[in-house]
C-alpha cells in the first residue's frame, strides 16, 4: 500500500471561462466550431488567436464580418509574482477591440482584469480568470449566452421613468411643466 508522499498531487491549473453572445448566433453557425461547456487545456506558452482563418486560429468564428486574425490571448506572470494573467491584443485592422470600457485598435494590447467584457462587432465576451497554481498549462471554456450580456445595462440607462404617472426619458436638467399640461 503507498502512502500520501508517494501520491502525485494535482496543480490547479488557471482557467479563462468566456461567456459568449451574438444576436445571429442561433441561425448563423457561427459558433459551430466552438465547443461549448467543455474545459480545454492549452499549453501556457501558446498564443491564442480568435478569427475566421481555420488554419491560424484556434478558435473559429464563421462570419465574415470577423478579421481573420480577431484578437489573440496570451498567458504571462507579472515580474515578481506567481500569478498568472492574461493579456489581450487586438489583431484586426479593421475593428477595434472593447476591453470593458477600453478602445483597443490594431496590435494595441492590455492585461485582463479577473472579470471583465470584451467586445467588437455585434460580439460580447464576458471573461472570469479562475486562478490555477500550474504554471505549464491553463484551460478556457466557453458557455453560450442566450441573451444579450450588455442587456440589463443598456435598459438602466435607456428605460422611460415613470413621473406623475406620464412616461418620460431620464435627463440630466430639471424641466419646468406647466401645471395644466398633461
Amino acid at each position: 500500500m503507498a502512502g500520501f508522499e508517494d501520491d502525485d498531487t494535482e496543480e490547479t491549473v488557471t482557467c479563462l471561462r468566456m461567456t459568449l453572445y451574438h444576436p445571429a448566433q442561433m441561425q448563423g453557425g457561427i459558433f459551430q466550431s466552438i465547443r461549448f461547456y467543455n474545459r480545454e487545456k492549452l499549453p501556457s506558452g501558446e498564443v491564442v488567436k480568435f478569427g475566421r482563418n481555420t488554419s491560424i486560429c484556434r478558435y473559429i468564428f464563421q462570419d465574415k464580418q470577423v478579421s481573420r486574425v480577431q484578437f489573440a490571448l496570451q498567458l504571462f506572470k507579472d515580474f515578481n509574482s506567481s500569478v498568472l494573467s492574461f493579456e489581450i491584443k487586438n489583431m484586426s485592422k479593421k475593428a477595434s477591440l472593447i476591453v470593458d470600457n477600453q478602445e483597443l485598435g490594431y496590435l494595441n494590447k492590455v492585461k485582463l482584469p479577473y472579470r471583465c467584457m470584451v467586445r467588437f462587432g455585434d460580439y460580447q465576451f464576458l471573461m472570469e480568470k479562475e486562478d490555477g497554481e500550474s504554471l505549464d498549462f491553463f484551460e478556457t471554456q466557453f458557455i453560450l449566452s442566450p441573451r444579450p450580456l450588455l442587456q440589463e445595462n443598456i435598459l438602466a440607462v435607456m428605460s422611460p421613468v415613470p413621473e406623475n404617472g406620464h412616461f418620460t426619458t431620464r435627463s440630466t436638467s430639471p424641466t419646468e411643466m406647466d401645471e395644466n399640461e398633461s
